[in-house]
């Protein structure tokens, strides 16, 4: 009997609070909007949507649960999709304010950063001069003094505030050193297997997108994690579909969506997160690989089921 192909994981991050409005008209701002490409993205072919929410007037990141709500109860109605959760907010905000809707919402994912860091945002001001919000500017130029941070305590309180919900993480690594602190975890029994690391490249501030990167970030983890752990990539900016590729390649699963890049090809802007999972869905399938529905995304990551949350 032929070997059956390695099911792959798309998640669709589908706002974030990187890009502004003012750069993209897709990007979506208002709960409608959010709520319509995260079930736009799931019928696209992505088993899981990261969810961050925005003012509606201003298109601001904000972390209140009241704004969450919402577009959680709606995606929840339209879609059986696998539902994560923000917990990295915006480096503006504090822990608690981040954790807030994780809390109060117990999704089967959330995502969890694992170290304090620069995140430099503010060399978009050198393609983006019209702004529309006067938040804008503020935001973006003061990420050059900002640090985002996430410290070990900063950690080990969403880890222990979210061990008895059965939410499990998206362990967000920037760099090679927060492999050695979700180790830690690990070690200290805070974080179970099986372990979804999702590297990130392309952040200034946090590791490359070459693929020597990739490699490097890939052999780390089989060295710390061995086979108690999956492994998904973003790729920042232009460095998305060639680090998906790359990871797909390599075995792992893949995150696009217009958190991490705007872009639908070389000078155009992609004008929808169901756009860029089409996108990613063609290379899986073109590799002889197979996209994973949430069903299955549920069980090879060992979720508590869309049944078991608080929306």
């Amino acid at each position: 009997m032929a070997k059956q192909p390695r099911k792959v994981i798309i998640t669709c991050a589908v706002t974030g609070s990187i890009h502004t409005p003012s750069m993209s008209p897709h990007l979506p701002v208002t709960p409608e909007e959010i709520a319509e490409a995260a079930v736009g993205a799931a019928e696209a072919g992505a088993a899981i949507v990261h969810l961050h929410a925005r003012d509606p007037q201003t298109g601001e990141p904000v972390q209140t649960p009241e704004r969450f709500e919402p577009f959680l109860r709606s995606i929840k109605q339209c879609s059986g999709c696998v539902i994560n959760i923000t917990t990295g907010g915006a480096a503006t905000m504090t822990v608690e304010e981040r954790l807030a809707p994780v809390a109060r919402f117990k999704p089967e994912v959330a995502s969890l950063n694992m170290g304090s860091m620069n995140f430099a945002l503010f060399p978009m001001l050198d393609r983006h001069k019209n702004l529309k919000h006067d938040w804008e500017y503020a935001y973006l130029e003061g990420s050059r003094s900002r640090v985002f941070r996430n410290t070990f305590s900063d950690i080990e309180t969403i880890l222990t505030t979210c061990a008895e919900n059965g939410t499990r993480f998206e362990i967000e690594c920037y760099d090679i050193g927060h492999l050695y602190t979700c180790a830690h975890f690990v070690e200290r029994g805070l974080i179970k297997a099986p372990i979804l690391i999702q590297s990130v490249f392309g952040i200034l501030g946090g590791i490359g997108g070459h693929p020597e990167d990739v490699m490097h970030m890939k052999r780390t983890a089989d060295r710390l994690f061995g086979d108690s752990y999956q492994w998904s990539v973003l790729g920042a900016g232009r460095n998305q579909m060639n680090v998906g590729l790359q990871s797909m390649l390599m075995g792992g699963h893949m995150r696009v969506g217009l958190e991490d890049s705007l872009w639908g090809g070389p000078g155009r802007l992609a004008t929808s997160n169901a756009e860029q999972v089409e996108k990613a869905v063609r290379m899986v399938r073109e590799a002889g690989l197979e996209v994973a529905t949430s069903a299955e995304a549920r069980e090879i990551l060992g979720l508590k089921g869309g049944d078991q949350v608080a929306f």
